[in-house]
């Protein structure tokens, strides 16, 4: 389980012939190059090499004990756990919406829980969650929704008004006003919604604050959860990749498909990472493909030569 993190105030040229008396000296070197190469590519498929001990915070091995203070805060992963759809929130302008609405489109949704009157911790993975966003292509509206979310009963629609129009206004891309949504709701649906997610608060009446971990979740078009992302800061690689994934690669382009070939999603880390041996096989196919294309053009360009020569050498025999 992840730690929590309190809130408060804290990469001459040579000829290949083919002709029937001459045969280059490279070529059979560079043959069995692209043979080489051609191996991994071949390679019957395998599985991914076993992780290294995780050492994030979410390993047992190093995870320390919590004060009795901050007993329960933190995340626990509930991967493929189905969200409550029917619970009742209030939207930024006040409208009671089901969560569900936000799910009806079909498209992945990216889930923040925060709260609105927090002075530090939740501004940042806000702002974290927005600065990776304006790396990312896919626009919120129309490929997904992000879907904000106070855990502070206190917090009111006037505020989360105030707080999208803040990120909007960082964001700079006003036609996607419609794909970000910011909502508040009583602590029984607060409850549901964060119990679904694995996240755990802990309130502080003394400060009036939440003691709570900082993350960002992705969930399925169908209200399931997909990825958590850990932290403040948020690769624009994995957001990307955790979208496409997540919507079973509805949206995207055949570019995050080769990267999900070649990356895979460690809930350990919350990251994705490379998978070695895909890898090896992407490029031992794509070394076969040039190589193969660039034996190609020249045996062409030899052979084309070669008929030419005979053509001429037999012209000069009947001229002569």
């Amino acid at each position: 389980m992840k730690r929590a993190v309190s809130c408060v105030p804290a990469p001459s040229r040579s000829r290949l012939c083919i002709g029937a008396a001459r045969v280059s000296k490279q070529a059979p070197l560079f043959v069995m190059w692209v043979a080489l190469a051609a191996l991994p590519a071949m390679a019957q498929p395998g599985q991914p090499a076993p992780p290294l001990a995780s050492r994030s915070l979410s390993s047992s091995q190093v995870a320390t004990q919590l004060p009795e203070g901050l007993a329960g805060v933190g995340i626990q992963q509930k991967l493929d756990n189905q969200l409550p759809l029917a619970a009742k929130f209030r939207d930024e302008y006040g409208q009671e919406v089901a969560l569900g609405k936000y799910f009806e489109s079909g498209k992945p949704v990216l889930l923040a829980p925060v709260y609105y009157r927090c002075p530090m911790l939740c501004t940042q993975i806000m702002s974290g969650l927005e600065g990776a966003l304006r790396a990312v292509s896919l626009t919120p509206g129309r490929e997904f929704e992000i879907v904000a979310f106070s855990f502070d009963p206190k917090d009111s629609p006037e505020t989360a008004l105030a707080k999208k129009e803040m990120y909007m206004k960082r964001y700079r891309r006003p036609d996607t006003k419609n794909g970000w949504h910011f909502l508040t709701g009583d602590e029984a649906n607060i409850k549901l919604l964060i119990n679904a997610l694995g996240y755990g608060i802990k309130y502080d009446p003394k400060t009036d604050q939440y003691a709570h971990a900082s993350g960002v979740m992705i969930a399925t078009p169908q209200g399931r959860l997909s990825k958590y992302f850990y932290g403040v800061e948020y690769s624009p690689r994995d957001i990307r990749l955790g979208l496409v994934e997540a919507s079973e690669n509805k949206i995207g382009n055949p570019v995050d498909a080769l990267l999900l070939y070649c990356f895979h999603y460690d809930p350990a880390t919350g990251k994705y990472g490379a998978i070695a041996m895909n890898m090896v096989r992407f490029a031992g196919a794509t070394f076969t493909l040039i190589g193969g294309t660039f034996l190609l053009i020249m045996f062409r360009r030899d052979f084309r030569r070669d008929k030419k020569s005979s053509a001429e050498a037999g012209r000069i025999e009947r001229n002569g």
